[in-house]
């Protein structure tokens, strides 16, 4: 018996010591285990950091007081290229805008004319852009333009309809304590500077690290592509190429080298895709309208001097994916709809012409309730709807778009009326017409489209000699 409970006390003995081991050791496996993790750093696939072991002044200097900048620029290819600091900001001490700096001096921002030196095809390519000059001058009008940015001006084929006044009434209207963080943050794109150069390149490919990936995803774009006037950003999002882009871009080739791309490296295109990369037949541009048919941005749209041409190179993106027929087919009911919608503002126009030709409304610009209205059915919706049929984006097209037309075009009757009848006199009739798509004064016919598979085969672009937007 006594056998029996010596023996049960040692089993106990041995369970109670196990247990104690077991509450010491595993724990402290553990500790030890999370200590071994954290110091183990997660792999880092940037590009290596060049300026680590640099003796650079302005590194050094540079790394004490604004270490992210160093740290962005080490990892980026025009420092992996031996460009240094003082190549983008140095000058001569009578360069205009330099400001002395450390015993030298400097451009805070580099211009476009720093950027030239190296990119000259490219600046050349924007110069000619609506993100130049006439992206800024749409916010404040000519007359801040020195004759010699007033001549480059005159001569950009994006400048041939004029600035659109009420942008840049709405700009002194609301003044610069608004505007330098409204209108200014992205129509500075264009801005001149005083070295006579034009343009910030750092608003699309930002500063320091200049990356291939983030000039090429659309976000970079939606920095000023969004909004009422022109949701390119949310249109993108709902299209099929923005759902493609969303459910599989983290497998794209972003840093694939430039005039290279395929359906390889980008099965569906960005917004740099479709306006700027190499891609199929198309060439590296840095005009943005080089490949667009029409002034979408308009009241009333038209086509483009040279819109065969720039739709030759368009299509040679869209063929990289789609058949011809498809293309085709596409082009002229989007055609068709930008008529539609140019046929809406045409019916707005006519509502509010009596009202001035009567004397009924204020020269003074955004003073009465039925200048907003006026406003807002082409700068706000027109834009949006044409903007969202040749983007594939059905809801803008429609509910922010079309309908919000129709409402503000039924405002602008009834808000007419009651000025005329306010005035004592017998308004005009204002019936409610249907939408029509007539073609304006410069619209070509299109080629129609190929009726079978065998005649679809057979058809091809014709690339006619001039290029241009």
């Amino acid at each position: 018996m006594e056998s029996d409970d010596r023996g049960g006390t040692l089993r106990s003995a041995r369970v109670l010591i196990i247990a104690l081991v077991i509450l010491i050791i595993v724990p402290g496996v553990a500790l030890i285990t999370a200590a071994i993790s954290r110091s183990v750093a997660p792999a880092d696939d940037r590009p290596a950091n060049v300026l680590v072991n640099s003796t650079d002044d302005c590194v050094t200097c540079h790394s004490r007081t604004t270490p992210g900048i160093v740290e962005q620029y080490g990892r980026s290819t025009m420092a992996s290229a031996n460009v240094t600091c003082t190549n983008c900001h140095e000058v001569a001490a009578d360069y205009p805008g330099a400001i002395e700096h450390e015993g030298t001096f400097v451009l805070n921002s580099p211009t476009t004319a720093k950027c030239q030196t190296c990119h000259q095809s490219e600046v050349a390519q924007f110069y000619q852009s609506r993100h130049s000059l006439p992206a800024y001058v749409a916010m404040v009008g000519e007359d801040e333009l020195s004759p010699e940015h007033l001549a480059m001006y005159q001569s950009i084929p994006e400048a041939e309809l004029g600035p659109i006044q009420a942008r840049s009434v709405l700009f002194e209207l609301e003044g610069d304590a608004i505007t330098q963080f409204a209108c200014a943050s992205c129509h500075n794109i264009g801005r001149p500077h005083l070295d006579n150069s034009v343009g910030e390149c750092q608003q699309c490919h930002l500063r320091h690290e200049f990356s291939l990936e983030q000039a090429r995803k659309p976000e970079t774009c939606n920095a000023c592509h969004i909004g009422p006037d022109h949701p390119q950003w949310e249109i993108y999002q709902e299209s099929p190429h923005g759902i493609a882009y969303m459910t599989g871009g983290d497998n794209w080739h972003w840093d694939a080298e430039p005039g290279t791309l395929s359906v390889v490296d980008f099965p569906a295109p960005t917004c740099a895709t479709c306006h700027f990369s190499g891609f199929g037949a198309s060439g590296t541009t840095h005009d943005a309208g080089d490949r667009l048919t029409w002034y979408l941005f308009a009241p009333i749209s038209e086509r483009r001097p040279v819109w065969q041409d720039n739709m030759v190179r368009m299509q040679g993106v869209c063929l990289e994916c789609h058949n011809n027929q498809f293309i085709q087919d596409f082009y002229r009911r989007a055609d068709e709809g930008t008529e539609a919608i140019n046929s809406l503002v045409v019916q707005g126009n006519e509502i509010v012409t009596p009202l001035q030709e009567a004397d009924l409304l204020t020269s003074a610009p955004f003073d009465q309730p039925i200048d907003f209205v006026a406003y807002e059915l082409w700068h706000h919706w027109g834009r949006t709807a044409k903007f969202g049929m040749w983007m594939q984006g059905a809801d803008y097209v429609q509910w922010h778009g079309a309908y919000e037309m129709l409402s503000d075009l039924a405002d602008l009757r009834e808000m007419a009326i009651a000025i005329f009848e306010e005035a004592g006199l017998e308004p005009p009739d204002y019936p409610v017409e249907p939408v029509t798509a007539q073609m304006s004064s410069r619209q070509e016919a299109m080629p129609d489209a190929p009726e079978s598979a065998e005649e679809t085969a057979e058809t091809t672009l014709v690339v006619t000699p001039e290029a241009g937007e």
